[in-house]
């Protein structure tokens, strides 16, 4: 239901924009938002956008990291710049999907690999 792309390597300093595709029988996407981990730690919220438009953000990319969202084509953007080698992680996107089945729940994507060199 849910594809991130858009990681890659970059230096650092550098930037990069994800993207999150949902597909299927989709009848209406909620909330919507960017997640991020690394070896041994946990999934950590990165950036969070309703379907108003409200954004947040983790405190670490505050100012250098900016969510969007296209309803009428790929649904979320992640638009990273001033990358760091600390923001070096699989990033993965979610969001709550209400199908044209009536089901309602929170959709995980792949995850996509973001390595920032220093």
């Amino acid at each position: 239901q849910l594809q991130a792309s858009g990681g890659g390597l970059v230096q650092a300093g550098g930037s990069l924009r994800l993207s999150c595709a949902a597909s299927g029988s989709i009848f209406r996407i909620d909330n919507m938002g960017w997640y991020r981990q690394t070896p041994g730690k946990q999934r950590e919220l990165v950036a969070t956008i309703t379907n108003n438009g409200n954004t947040n953000y983790a405190d670490s990319v505050k100012g250098r990291f900016t969510v969007s969202r296209d309803n009428a084509k790929n649904p979320m953007y992640l638009q990273m710049n001033s990358l760091k080698p600390e923001d070096t992680a699989v990033y993965y996107c979610n969001a709550f999907i209400t199908s044209t089945y009536g089901e309602s729940k929170w959709y995980w994507g792949q995850g996509t690999l973001v390595t920032v060199s220093s």
